[in-house]
């Protein structure tokens, strides 16, 4: 059982029913992390060259052939941040570069199979609306997903050269102390144990088999 499995209770979350006031106990300060701005953008890298690093087997035969490649974590990391406030308008020009790690999977000159490690960086330059100078400062993250759609060794840097699909969402976030109206603590359900449902199937057959009426008759 969970909060979404055939668990019937006020105290979980879900769909709002009836008056959205009822039920209410409480203001409460929790700590989140605020999103101020957020803005997503794809696009596509044209022959890129990816570095192979930590290869798996470390010994491989040249040349790699290419199978596949993708990010291997949501959360890129951003460096060289440049915020330029706009005085007529209420946004800022955010300018970061932004790297996420590739797993790239290939095969040797053996046909044996690795992998290895590549980074993948790039620049953005975007309006997104920051927050007015305080104590406690913003940061600029970047939610990332990148796959490679199509690649080719490169011999002379022994990796590969690349084309690369990126979705890329800038969020402007600041750690903060929230008041938001409760409902109270969650009711936590049991968990039902999956494997109890492997054996359903057995468990509901009968301890002997059924007699149909007349089954015997065609036995004759």
């Amino acid at each position: 059982m969970s909060f979404y499995s055939n668990f019937k209770s006020d105290k979980c979350p879900g769909a709002l029913t009836g008056n959205p006031l009822g039920g209410l106990t409480e203001k409460v300060c929790i700590q989140v992390e605020k999103v101020f701005d957020a803005g997503i953008r794809q696009t596509q890298l044209e022959n890129y060259a990816l570095t192979l690093t930590d290869l798996t087997p470390a010994t491989v035969t040249y040349p790699l052939t290419f199978v596949s490649a993708r990010s291997t974590t949501s959360e890129a990391t951003v460096t060289n941040v440049v915020i330029d406030r706009q005085a007529d308008r209420p946004c800022a020009r955010v300018q970061a570069t932004v790297s996420v790690p590739l797993e790239v999977l290939f095969t040797d000159a053996t046909g044996t199979e690795g992998s290895a490690t590549a980074i993948v960086t790039f620049n953005q330059d975007v309006l997104l609306l920051v927050p007015s100078p305080s104590i406690m400062p913003f940061t600029v993250k970047a939610v990332v997903s990148a796959v490679v759609a199509d690649a080719t060794y490169n011999a002379e840097t022994q990796g590969f050269t690349a084309s690369v699909c990126l979705t890329v969402i800038l969020k402007i976030v600041m750690p903060v102390e929230l008041l938001v109206p409760s409902y109270g603590y969650c009711v936590i359900p049991p968990a039902q144990d999956y494997a109890q449902e492997v054996c359903a199937g057995f468990f509901e057959l009968p301890l002997y088999p059924q007699m149909k009426p007349g089954a015997c008759k065609g036995c004759q």
